[in-house]
């Protein structure tokens, strides 16, 4: 994948303002809303978010670390790397349910959790629009972020911020599942903040 770096960052923030609103939606949620599960083994709404929340405590630190230390300028142009652009593809949800295996430090299952959950959530997202404006001036294609389940294995902070955003958009996707079985209305089509 090739495309402009501007508009990449652009498309990505935008999406990052579409799941701030989802989660702002979430917050008019009942307690039993937030924490009911299909069986046992499934994840409630807040697991999900704060399964999320998880991936944001490595990578969000990870790349305000490498935006701090960088010196490159940034390109016009971004080329996804071939791992890279696998890992951020292999996070957008399919129309038939493709099941992963979740790492143990990343399942939130039968945790006790609270709405703040979704604050969390909320402040990790205001952070990550933050960290693309930055990423303006810095190359997308040089600076690379070492991915959560192995620090050595790097991808380019360009995919890096894909493969966040559509992981993100997996699990909401996977919320969106949730509250239809539930029957519960997350009014997702109405702006409730602007976030810029």
């Amino acid at each position: 994948m090739k495309t402009e770096s501007e508009n990449l960052i652009l498309s990505l923030i935008e999406q990052t303002r579409q799941h701030l609103n989802f989660a702002t939606s979430l917050k008019s949620k009942s307690d039993k809303e937030l924490n009911w599960r299909e069986n046992p083994e499934s994840w409630s709404i807040l697991e999900c978010i704060e399964h999320l929340n998880l991936y944001g405590n490595y990578y969000l630190p990870e790349i305000t670390d490498a935006l701090s230390r960088t010196k490159t300028k940034g390109e016009s142009h971004f080329k996804s790397g071939v791992l890279g652009n696998y890992f951020a593809n292999s996070m957008l949800p399919k129309e038939k349910l493709n099941k992963m295996k979740t790492f143990k430090d990343k399942n939130p299952l039968n945790s006790r959790l609270d709405r703040s959950v979704i604050d969390t959530f909320i402040d990790q997202q205001l952070q990550l629009i933050n960290l693309l404006d930055r990423s303006r001036k810095v190359s997308l294609n040089k600076v690379k972020i070492g991915i959560s389940i192995a620090k050595w294995l790097k991808l380019k902070l360009g995919d890096t911020f894909r493969f966040i955003i559509n992981h993100n958009i997996r699990h909401i996707k996977q919320v969106e599942r949730i509250a239809t079985k539930m029957k519960i209305d997350l009014d997702k089509n109405r702006v409730l903040k602007n976030y810029s």
